[in-house]
């Protein structure tokens, strides 16, 4: 386990995943209201939590961050149905295979925060950097087998895209990648 830090001059750096629906318009009228909610929490605006890729979290966690929050629409009101519930089965999936890596469940939080609810944001902002600060900075030991993965994950080379159906350009039948353009 880690201990908590005694370095005066560390600032912890929060993640936030924010939905463009809901939870940014929150922080935003969090903002505009002036209601005080700290620093450490920088936002990243995502469609949708449930359009949030899990490798983002996994990123954050690695370039730096000391915590991350996931935000989305209120189950039920989620402006694509069925986003939030990917959310949060994903924020759970992440939250056990996170902790096999050493990071504690505490560092990832999923919340719902509507448009109308600048004080809960700013609240959940508070409480997210008290607890990484309370926590301290998250030091990922060396993984040889994690940072091999995570190094091979990133350093493919894209996936070409398979030919599909032949497209349409101008009554002329566009089929292959070159022809459409692609490279």
């Amino acid at each position: 386990m880690r201990e908590p830090t005694t370095h005066p001059e560390w600032q912890p750096r929060v993640v936030a995943f924010l939905c463009n629906w809901c939870s940014y318009t929150g922080a935003d009228l969090a903002g505009i209201s002036r209601l005080p909610w700290s620093p450490a929490v920088h936002i990243v605006r995502v469609m949708c939590s449930g359009r949030l890729d899990p490798t983002f979290v996994v990123r954050a966690f690695r370039m730096g961050a000391d915590g991350v929050i996931v935000s989305g629409c209120h189950p039920g009101d989620c402006h694509y149905q069925k986003g939030n519930y990917k959310a949060l089965r994903r924020v759970h999936l992440l939250k056990r295979l996170l902790a096999d890596f050493g990071v504690e469940p505490e560092r990832l939080r999923l919340v719902w925060v509507s448009a109308s609810e600048g004080g809960a944001w700013a609240k959940i902002a508070n409480e997210m950097e008290a607890t990484v600060r309370r926590l301290g900075p998250l030091r990922l030991e060396p993984d040889p087998r994690r940072d091999e993965a995570c190094i091979a994950y990133e350093t493919a080379p894209e996936a070409e895209i398979p030919p599909g159906p032949p497209f349409s350009k101008g009554g002329a039948e566009v089929s292959s990648s070159a022809e459409r353009g692609v490279s």
